[in-house]
């Protein structure tokens, strides 16, 4: 669990990333967790965006993610989704681990 200071931290880190994933019309895949997935362990910060044509709920998509991903939600803004969650591996811990502790 992150606290408030922490995660208005990576709010701001996180307002000039790109998304680097898109959820469409098929919602949450599996293809699309584990796409998630990767990126979070690589990044540990990741913007995605919800497409026009998701007709599911945006907060519901949102939560779903953060589940099955084992990251935190730190905001939904608009149609875009930031997650963040922490490398397990000490040899491969981002820069962002660091500078929200």
């Amino acid at each position: 669990m992150i606290t408030s200071k922490q995660r208005a931290k990576l709010r701001s880190l996180a307002s000039n990333i790109e998304p680097v994933f898109q959820v469409g019309k098929s919602a949450v895949s599996p293809e699309l967790v584990n796409s998630v997935d990767e990126a979070l362990e690589k990044r540990e910060l990741i913007k995605g965006s919800v497409l026009d044509n998701c007709m599911e709920d945006i907060k519901s998509i949102a939560q779903k993610l953060s589940e099955r991903t084992g990251s935190e939600l730190v905001q939904i803004i608009g149609r875009k989704i930031v997650l963040f969650r922490e490398n397990k591996n000490d040899s491969k811990k981002a820069v962002i681990s660091s500078i929200i502790k």
